[in-house]
C-alpha cells in the first residue's frame, strides 16, 4: 500500500520530499510517505485557522455526529490500519487490532460528552453562568508507540469542543496516521483536521508557530521540556503526558505466581514501550529469589518475532536509536546487576530484544535511574515498607505506579504515599476513556481523557447579568 498523503486543508496532497518508514521487523523500508516542508505546515496552520470560526460555530450535536462518524470509519477499515501499525509500529497484530478497537472505543465515549453551561449562581441580583468555549488551533504530536490510540486521547476531544487542528505523527509511525487522514477526507470540513508528517525537525517548527493557541504533547520529558519552552513566547497552553519511570511494589502476602504473571504482563506489553509500564519492581525480601525466579521463567517462555507472524507475543523495539539505548542500558546493568537467563538482545535483522529481568542491581544505574522504555526490567529487593516507599518516590517522574497485597487496606494506605498521578492496588495500566490520566512531578501537565481531558480543550467563559 502507498496511498500516503498529506492532508492540508480538506485536499490530499504530496510532501515537498519524501520519508523512508522501517519495518523494525526486518529493518528494511516497506513504505515512503510524504514529508512536509515548513511552508506546508504553515499552509495546514493557517487553514486550521481559517476553518475555525466555522467549526466553531457549528452545533455540538453536529460535531457529535462527525466524532462518532470517525469512529465508524475506523472500525471499518480495521483490518488496513491494523497492518500498516504491524508494519511500522512492530507490535503483534492481535496488539494492533486492539490498538485499533481501543481508538474507537476511546472516541465513541467522547462523542457521547456534552457541554452544557454550568450555573454557579441564579439569585434576584445576578445569573452567572459558566461557559467552555474553544481554544481555537490546536498542534497536536504523537509518538510512536501508540500512533491511533494516544491520537484517540486528543482528536475527539478537541473537536467535540469546537476546535481545528493540526496533527503530526512521529517520524519513525507515520503511516497509520496519514492513511486515517485519507479515510476521514471527505468527513470533516476542509481545514479542521490536518495531518502532516516530516522528519524530526517538523516537531519544533509545530510546537513554536504562532498561529496555536495550544499545543498537546504525548512524548519523552525532554521533548516537552523543549515544547513547553516554545510556548512560552507566547504563552501557548500546552497539555505534555510525558514520560515514567512506574514503580511497582508487592508485598510479602502475594501469590507469587498469580502476582508475577500479572507485573511480567504490565512491564512488557508493547515490548516495554508503554509511558504506564511497570519500569522498576520492588519485592519484598521474603518473596524476593521466588519472584525473580517467576519473572525469568516467563521471559524465557516468551515468543519474540515479527508482529506478522502467528503466536507473536512480543515485537521488537520500535526504531534503531531506541534500539541502541536499549542495548547501552542493557550493557550497563549487566555490570551493575545480574541479567537473567533467557533475556538479552537477539542477533538480527530486527530490534529485538527479548524480555530481560535484572537482579541484585545497583539502584544507581541507568536501569532503575532513567525510563528504559523498553523490554529490559530490574527487581530490587526491600524489608522495611517506609524505605521502599521513599525509594519509589526518588525519582524525577511520577506518572503511574502499583502496589501488590492481599490486603487491599493496606496497600491503599501505601498507594496514598506514592507520589503519581494514578497509583492501582492490585493491578497495573487498567485504562478507561472516562478515568483522567495525569503525570506528577516531570511526567507532564494537564490531564487526559475523562471529562476533564474533554475541558483541556476548552476555554472558560464567564458570563455574569446583572438583574438589578
Amino acid at each position: 500500500m502507498n496511498d500516503f498523503a498529506l492532508l492540508i486543508d480538506g485536499a490530499l496532497v504530496p510532501g515537498s520530499t519524501e520519508l523512508p518508514v522501517i519495518d523494525p521487523a526486518t529493518e528494511q523500508t516497506f513504505s515512503a510517505v510524504p514529508a512536509a516542508s515548513p511552508e506546508q505546515l504553515d499552509r495546514a496552520v493557517a487553514a486550521a485557522g481559517a476553518a475555525h470560526p466555522s467549526w466553531a460555530a457549528t452545533p455540538v450535536d453536529e460535531r457529535r455526529r462527525i466524532v462518532s462518524q470517525i469512529a465508524d470509519t475506523i472500525a471499518q477499515h480495521r483490518q488496513e490500519l491494523a497492518g500498516i501499525l504491524v508494519r511500522e509500529q512492530g507490535k503483534p497484530l492481535a496488539a494492533a487490532f486492539g490498538e485499533v478497537d481501543t481508538a474507537v472505543e476511546y472516541i465513541r465515549y467522547f462523542a457521547g460528552l456534552t457541554l452544557e453551561p454550568e450555573v454557579i449562581d441564579d439569585s434576584e441580583l445576578r445569573r452567572v453562568e459558566i461557559h467552555r468555549v474553544p481554544v481555537g488551533v490546536i498542534g497536536i504530536i504523537v509518538p510512536w508507540n501508540f500512533p491511533l490510540l494516544l491520537l484517540a486521547f486528543k482528536l475527539p476531544a478537541a473537536l467535540l469542543a469546537g476546535n481545528t487542528m493540526v496533527v503530526k505523527p512521529a517520524p519513525t509511525t507515520p503511516a497509520a496516521t496519514l492513511h486515517l487522514g485519507r479515510l476521514i477526507a471527505d468527513i470533516v470540513p476542509a481545514g479542521v483536521v490536518n495531518i502532516v508528517s516530516g522528519g524530526p525537525e517538523l516537531g519544533p517548527h509545530l510546537s513554536a508557530h504562532p498561529g496555536l493557541q495550544k499545543v498537546s504533547l504525548t512524548g519523552s520529558t525532554e521533548t516537552g521540556k523543549k515544547v513547553m519552552a516554545a510556548a512560552a513566547e507566547r504563552l501557548t497552553r500546552v497539555t505534555l503526558e510525558l514520560g515514567g519511570n512506574d514503580p511497582a511494589i508487592v508485598l510479602p502476602d502475594v501469590d507469587v505466581d498469580e502476582v508475577a504473571e500479572k507485573v511480567f504482563n504490565a512491564a512488557f506489553g508493547n515490548s516495554g514501550q508503554i509511558c504506564r509500564a511497570i519500569k522498576r519492581i520492588y519485592v519484598h525480601a521474603d518473596l524476593y529469589d521466588r519472584f525473580c525466579d517467576a519473572l525469568a521463567a516467563r521471559a524465557a517462555n516468551a515468543i519474540v518475532g515479527n508482529g506478522m507472524e502467528p503466536g507473536t507475543q512480543f515485537g521488537p523495539v520500535q526504531n534503531q536509536a531506541q534500539f541502541d539505548r536499549i542495548k547501552e542500558i542493557l550493557a550497563d546493568a549487566e555490570t551493575a546487576g545480574k541479567v537473567m537467563p533467557g533475556g538479552g538482545v537477539v542477533d538480527g535483522p530486527g530490534y529485538f530484544v527479548r524480555p530481560t529481568i535484572v537482579r541484585d542491581i545497583d539502584e544507581s544505574s541507568r536501569l532503575v535511574v532513567e525510563e528504559q522504555f523498553g523490554p529490559v526490567v530490574p527487581v530490587m529487593p526491600y524489608t522495611d515498607i517506609d524505605d521502599v516507599v521513599a525509594r519509589a518516590n526518588d525519582s524525577e517522574f511520577g506518572l503511574a505506579a502499583s502496589v501488590w497485597s492481599t490486603d487491599i487496606d493496606a496497600a491503599t494506605a501505601i498507594a496514598h504515599r506514592i507520589s503519581a498521578g494514578t497509583v492501582w492496588v492490585n493491578k497495573h495500566s487498567d485504562r478507561t476513556p472516562d478515568v483522567p490520566i495525569a503525570g506528577a512531578k516531570q511526567s507532564g501537565i494537564g490531564t487526559e481523557l475523562g471529562v476533564l481531558g474533554l475541558l483541556e480543550y476548552t476555554q472558560i467563559k464567564v458570563i455574569n447579568v446583572a438583574r438589578q
